[in-house]
């Protein structure tokens, strides 16, 4: 019989060999995976760190896993121009797009002002938050804003 354990530490490498797993099941597949690791940071002029922002792409699109400001940073834009720069990684890789999560408590309203699109949510249970799910098509480099819109609106 097989036996599934708990493991109290060792995760990252079981993780690393989950993920040899899947890569090699998906190259079999002739899907490969291939991520691209995108690390954006922000920092003041004299090198103070401001936040940054975490994530990869793969399979055509960009997944920011983290975007994280000191309250020194909020409210000042740089949260935006993270973003915004992610886009353009993304774009320059040629990626459709840029996907996120975030909770309720946190920036849903920042993302949808930045023109993402809610595309879905965990429910809320037991007085905990809800987890929602954010997506935005990403016009190919020269298009305007206007042809960005529209893409994101399609569906």
């Amino acid at each position: 019989m097989v036996e599934i354990r708990r493991l109290a530490t060792g995760g990252v490498e079981l993780a690393a060999r989950l993920d040899a797993m899947l890569d090699e099941a998906a190259d079999a597949l002739g899907v490969p995976f291939n991520p691209v690791e995108v690390v954006l940071e922000a920092r003041e002029p004299d090198g103070t760190l401001l936040g940054g922002l975490s994530g990869y792409g793969q399979l055509g699109w960009l997944f920011v896993k983290l975007l994280a400001l000191t309250p020194e940073a909020r409210g000042r834009g740089v949260g935006m121009q993270l973003i915004r720069r992610a886009e353009d990684v993304a774009r320059e890789h040629g990626w459709s797009g840029v996907y996120l999560d975030t909770f309720t408590f946190q920036a849903p309203a920042f993302y949808r002002k930045l023109g993402y699109r809610e595309i879905g949510r965990l429910p809320a249970i037991d007085g905990h938050p809800q987890r929602i799910w954010f997506a935005r098509k990403l016009a190919a480099t020269g298009e305007t804003k206007h042809a960005a819109k529209e893409i994101d609106q399609d569906e």
